[in-house]
């Protein structure tokens, strides 16, 4: 089989068959399951999660026009509309309850992003005038709230009402800070998503604006992303995150497309080019990618899923749209060592890492706040895409 089919059967005998499985019959789905397989029915709905899995099924349709992946974007976009939104002051909230109350009810940008990216596209494919509606009233609430007029850029956080926030941080790996690439990349992916489907001017301007951020401000003279900001832009130093780098090469360069502005798409894809090379430096010998450089030097060699999804996605891209030949082997053998070593092929999805000493993380869940259906189903969506014309 090859490389391309293999990653297609992965996606549809492993990958989405477990998150169907998911499905609360009482709306949604569930919010966690232990590593073991053990669901945990009563556990809080993370919204990163929850709009991920709208986008992943919707993406999935598009693909693949399976009327089960459409009817589980439809589900999780209704429970998502009716406990997620805050219908008193507009946004997202982070976390509900198992029964759909608000529990942490502040407004992360990134959260606000994941939203917009997952309802833009259900809208693709079921054009439901109520989540583009959301998703339009989620960019105007970025815009008026959240967009930083003196500085640039987007705050990282804000409360409920929208009043400043202490700790911004979006979660316990990452620094307070008031500004982070992270949010803004995903900030960048949810714009330009929506403009596909609302063509708006400002909404345009918007998305060249974050890419214009990447480039000036985010991306170092080394090529690797700088992680953390303060609201002036001043760094503050953090680690090298190589799946970062490589994702981002991607993403900036889809985002630049979707514009279809060849002045931006020329601007972007020489500085695309230097952030999927700057990624490759954290490749290993087997063929995956490590996860992190820390300020001190030392390396974290643990091989986390997402990673390794980005890195065959960037390389694939490299290859595509930058004439690197070898990136294409490049993303095969990282392919290689997620099927040998990540896939789940008993129980289903992927495992969350393999540790720096060769033993699977059997720690963080298989889902749950994080560990969701969006890296690793767009790696082979992306894959399909570029090998099997799909």
């Amino acid at each position: 089989m090859s490389f391309a089919s293999e990653v297609k059967e992965n996606l549809t005998s492993n990958i989405l068959p477990y998150w169907l499985r998911l499905k609360d019959p009482r709306g949604g789905f569930y919010g966690e399951v232990l590593s073991d397989g053990t669901v945990q029915y009563d556990a809080p709905r993370g919204v990163i999660l929850n709009a991920r899995l709208i986008w992943s099924f919707a993406a999935a349709y598009a693909a693949l026009p399976d009327p089960q992946y459409l009817e589980a974007a439809v589900y999780a976009k209704d429970w998502f509309l009716d406990h997620f939104c805050d219908h008193r002051y507009g946004g997202v909230y982070w976390s509900v309850t198992a029964g759909g109350e608000a529990l942490d009810t502040k407004k992360q940008l990134y959260a606000q992003g994941f939203a917009i990216y997952g309802l833009s596209e259900l809208y693709k494919v079921a054009p439901d005038e109520a989540a583009l509606q959301q998703a339009i009233d989620l960019y105007q609430v970025v815009e008026t709230h959240f967009a930083d007029k003196e500085f640039g850029g987007y705050i990282e956080a804000l409360s409920r009402d929208f009043s400043p926030l202490a700790d911004m941080s979006l979660s316990a790996h990452d620094i307070n800070a008031d500004k982070t690439m992270n949010s803004h990349l995903h900030l960048l992916e949810a714009y330009a998503n929506l403009y596909q489907v609302w063509p708006d001017e400002g909404l345009k301007a918007a998305v060249e604006r974050l890419l214009l951020l990447v480039e000036s401000r985010i991306m170092a003279l080394s090529g690797h992303l700088q992680l953390y900001f303060r609201r002036d832009w001043t760094v503050i130093p953090g680690a090298i995150s190589y799946g970062h780098d490589i994702e981002t090469s991607w993403l900036a360069l889809e985002c630049a497309f979707a514009l279809k502005d060849d002045a931006i798409i020329d601007r972007v894809r020489p500085w695309a080019r230097a952030l999927g090379d700057a990624g490759n430096e954290g490749l290993l010998p087997d063929g995956s990618l490590r996860y992190e450089r820390h300020p001190d030097g030392r390396y974290d060699d643990e091989r986390q899923w997402w990673v390794q999804a980005e890195t065959v996605v960037g390389n694939l891209w490299l290859w595509k749209y930058h004439g690197d030949a070898a990136a294409a082997e490049r993303a095969e053998s990282c392919w290689a060592y997620i099927r040998d070593h990540l896939v789940d092929a008993a129980g289903g999805e992927w495992w969350w890492a393999v540790l720096a000493d060769g033993s699977l993380d059997r720690v963080h869940p298989k889902a749950g706040f994080w560990k969701c259906p969006y890296h690793n189903s767009r790696m082979c969506l992306q894959v399909m895409r570029l090998l099997l014309s799909l």
